[in-house]
């Protein structure tokens, strides 16, 4: 996959704003890295939980009619994890240590987002095919989630087979 050195630029220049940063990953919504900057961070495995983890958060927002979700943080006793929603199909995740501005952090990724994705859509210009097209992703649907039933509320008779014919 050939990636625009504009975009590894963006998460460059993302670092040096936010010292506190241990890595970026720049991933599809299906968990396929497109660009990193982590140094001890696999980026592989965070794309993955980070597309994983923007296909549930953004569940949660159509679930309390929101809208569309923009960013989505953890907060954990070491930092945080702070993924933003770059476009319909593409989401940029940050692990920054616990003593960073969290408020700076949204600043500047917030920045680095809106930045990228006008670079994505000038990738994926009919003139200027450098990578596929990073696929659509689909909304959640408006159907309610399946309910299983308990087993201990299921008959409690066997079932018989019976002879085809």
């Amino acid at each position: 996959m050939t990636v625009d050195p504009a975009v590894l630029d963006e998460l460059g220049r993302l670092r040096s704003k936010v010292p506190e940063l241990s890595g970026s990953v720049l991933a599809t919504a299906d968990g396929l890295v497109v660009a990193h900057d982590s140094h001890g961070i696999e980026p592989d495995t965070l794309a993955a939980l980070a597309a994983a983890h923007l296909a549930l958060a953004r569940r949660f927002a159509h679930a309390v009619n929101h809208g569309e979700l923009r960013e989505s943080v953890v907060e954990c006793d070491g930092g945080y994890i702070t993924s933003y929603a770059a476009g319909p199909n593409a989401l940029l995740t940050v692990v920054t240590s616990g003593d960073a501005n969290l408020a700076m952090v949204h600043l500047e990724a917030r920045r680095c987002v809106r930045r990228i994705t006008k670079l994505l859509a000038l990738e994926n210009a009919p003139h200027r095919q450098l990578r596929p097209e990073i696929p659509q992703q689909t909304g959640p649907s408006s159907l309610p989630l399946a309910r299983r039933t308990p087993m201990a509320t299921l008959p409690n008779t066997p079932r018989r087979r019976t002879a085809a014919g």
